[in-house]
């Protein structure tokens, strides 16, 4: 990189920066260069920006001003509609506005969501089949009835129709009677394409400098069609869940409810589906005489019978709509349920074949009913693809230069990890640091005189050090728990023995809860999955972060395991390159909650012997914040004590001033 390229980058940002009455950051200006080189050389690039750090400017500045003076598209990715809407109304419209003057002109950007996001015109105007019909003729005696007669009203007053600017919100149930999936879509068929709103944010983004979207597209463009069109460099933030949501994305499942209902929209246009009904019950039989769990050695030879009778069924009945359309003049004189009727119908199909396909390509599974937690009957058969790296790398990187950041993904210490996770060959790297103190902020304290954690959700002496540490912090905790199970057994442990507020993440919205904590010094928050990442709290509320155990990915959990295997089939060490980087990765955005702001100080303590005693100890800690490690009890403890009486008594002092 020459000094003169450097010194855009670095001018630009400065520009932006003071033009939003910012302050500079450390290793944000590295970073912007960082970034401004890969793009101008084509190159690959992983950056680490840890908290604090700014890096949405460190990547945006570079992006805009490479796409206005080169006449290119960006698409620049995050993992949330929310984080996605951060980005596109704030910190984007900041960049955009400071550097007009710069560029001499005006940089477009455009927000990029799948169309299910989107009100339907047409389905609202009656064009598509209703699956639950006469939900508006019971109105008020009905929630569901109510919503969707709230959206009808919505409809005439919104200008974008995306569901993010409904305020509140509304369920999923009653959002879907309003919108359709991209396979349902007419899209250029749609007698009333001119009012789409999905149509008409396609249209901007296809113009657009910078087109902002989200994992949940990538996932689309990379396991199924291109969604996003022609671009000339892809930046994905909050880049460490990108294989987790394409995998998410890649995964499908079979129902019998979704074969019935395939069944009763072909029927609805006047297809007969006798084999298809016929197909439906036999795998309703196969599963009630199958168990739940991977299937290592592809379906049993009632279930492979079942599944080849729905493929062949479901595409018997295909032909037939799509023969059926053809007759009536096509799709737009078909109308919009010969469209449902085949996106059904095709979606069966394709997951047969998944299902089908030669071992080792897909991980195969049955499972309960989604959220049934008690069921031991499987309900569903899924398939998920074994390895996603080719894909990302075959289909979203090809050979435009891609930027990955987060504050998470020097794992073990390097880059190595994930970038073999992300499919991305000899990239250029960047830790651009953390503006943070940890050493001086944080503590990590290792319980090891605890026992291990079994299996039964938490130990007795778990419990106990747990409200000790509570006691002393004042409440001020975040407990992260490894299972649902594990999180409502503390919560009700906690409120039996202790005086202070427990919230727990069942109990209401993840929003609402942590809304409530901020507010409540004295309050805990306690749940799993999610509570790992994204909750920022900066200041004396949030002292202490609790985690029960080293978040491995349970040993009967399907992908993981057979994604374990393949390592070790290949001569690698499939424990490390699977459950290690997966609880690594989970520590360190556990440990990231505690340390928001250059105020915060804190201890993140984890309940798990194993972190300080287990040979894979140092791949762990060397992924988490730099803190002052300790295994001592009473200084952990201590700490927190004294952190606890500094908060209280700086609340104190406005009263003891006044008196």
């Amino acid at each position: 990189m020459t000094s003169e390229e450097g010194g855009t980058a670095k001018d630009l940002l400065a520009t932006v920066v003071g033009a939003v009455g910012g302050q500079r950051r450390e290793g944000q200006e590295d970073m912007a260069v960082a970034v401004e080189r890969a793009l101008n050389e084509g190159e690959h690039l992983l950056v680490q920006a840890g908290t604090g750090t700014g890096k949405s400017l460190g990547y945006l500045v570079p992006a805009v001003a490479r796409a206005v003076t080169e006449g290119e598209r960006i698409v620049v990715s995050t993992a949330t509609l929310a984080l996605q809407r951060q980005i596109f109304t704030k910190d984007l419209p900041n960049v955009i506005d400071a550097l007009e003057p710069v560029l001499g002109q005006r940089a477009r950007a455009a927000l990029f969501k799948g169309r299910s996001n989107y009100l339907c015109p047409h389905k609202m105007g009656g064009g598509y089949p209703d699956e639950e019909p006469g939900v508006l003729a019971i109105g008020p005696t009905s929630d569901l009835g109510r919503e969707v007669a709230r959206l009808h009203e919505w409809s005439n007053e919104t200008e974008t129709g995306d569901r993010d600017d409904l305020v509140p919100g509304v369920s999923g149930r009653a959002w879907a009677h309003v919108s359709v999936s991209g396979r349902e879509c007419l899209e250029g068929n749609c007698p009333v394409l001119s009012a789409c709103f999905s149509q008409k944010a396609r249209d901007e983004a296809a113009k657009a400098h910078i087109v902002v979207t989200n994992h949940a597209v990538l996932g689309v463009q990379a396991t199924s069609h291109d969604m996003l069109g022609e671009h000339d460099a892809l930046i994905v933030d909050e880049a460490h869940e990108l294989v987790s949501r394409i995998t998410g994305s890649a995964t499908h499942e079979l129902t019998v409810r979704q074969v019935e209902r395939a069944a009763t929209r072909a029927r609805r246009i006047g297809v007969a589906t006798p084999n298809l009904d016929t197909a439906a019950r036999a795998l309703d039989d196969a599963l009630e005489a199958s168990d739940a769990g991977r299937l290592r050695l592809g379906p049993s030879e009632q279930l492979a019978a079942a599944l080849e009778l729905v493929r062949s069924a479901a595409r018997e009945a295909h032909s037939a709509v799509s023969k059926l359309s053809k007759e009536q003049g096509g799709a737009k004189e078909a109308g919009a349920g010969a469209k449902m009727a085949i996106a059904a119908l095709g979606e069966i199909v394709d997951v047969c074949e998944e299902l089908q396909a030669e071992k080792g390509h897909y991980v195969v599974w049955l499972a309960p009913a989604d959220g049934d937690y008690e069921a031991t009957t499987p309900a569903r058969v899924l398939a998920a693809p074994l390895n996603v790296a080719g894909l990302i790398g075959e289909r979203l990187l090809a050979e435009k230069p891609a930027v990955f950041t987060s504050a998470t993904l020097a794992l073990g210490g390097g880059f190595d990890t994930v970038a073999r996770h992300l499919g991305v060959e000899d990239p250029q790297t960047l830790d651009a640091g953390s503006p943070f103190d940890y050493g001086k902020q944080g503590i990590l304290y290792v319980a090891q005189h605890l026992p291990r954690p079994g299996m039964g959700g938490i130990s007795d002496e778990a419990l106990d050090e747990l409200a000790d540490l509570i006691r002393a912090a004042g409440g001020r905790t975040l407990g992260l728990f490894s299972s649902h199970k594990a999180a409502l057994m503390a919560t009700e442990a906690m409120r039996e023995r202790l005086d202070v507020p427990i919230l727990y993440q069942r109990d209401d919205q993840v929003s609402t809860l942590v809304k409530q904590f901020a507010e409540k010094p004295e309050a805990c928050l306690f749940g799993s999955t999610t509570l790992w990442q994204g909750v920022d709290v900066p200041g004396p509320t949030l002292s202490l972060v609790v985690m029960d155990r080293i978040p491995f990915p349970r040993p009967d959990e399907p992908i993981s395991q057979a994604r374990s295997e393949a390592v070790a089939q290949n001569g690698g060490n499939g424990f490390l390159a699977v459950s290690a980087t997966h609880a690594a990765l989970l520590l360190a955005q556990g440990a990231g909650r505690l340390v928001r702001a250059a105020s915060d100080k804190g201890v993140v303590a984890v309940l798990d012997p194993r972190l300080a005693t287990a040979g894979y100890r140092g791949f762990l800690t060397r992924s988490m914040p730099d803190m002052w490690v300790t295994t001592s009890r009473d200084a952990a403890l201590g700490a927190l004590k004294r952190l606890d009486d500094e908060a209280r008594s700086r609340t104190l002092e406005p009263e003891v001033a006044e008196g």
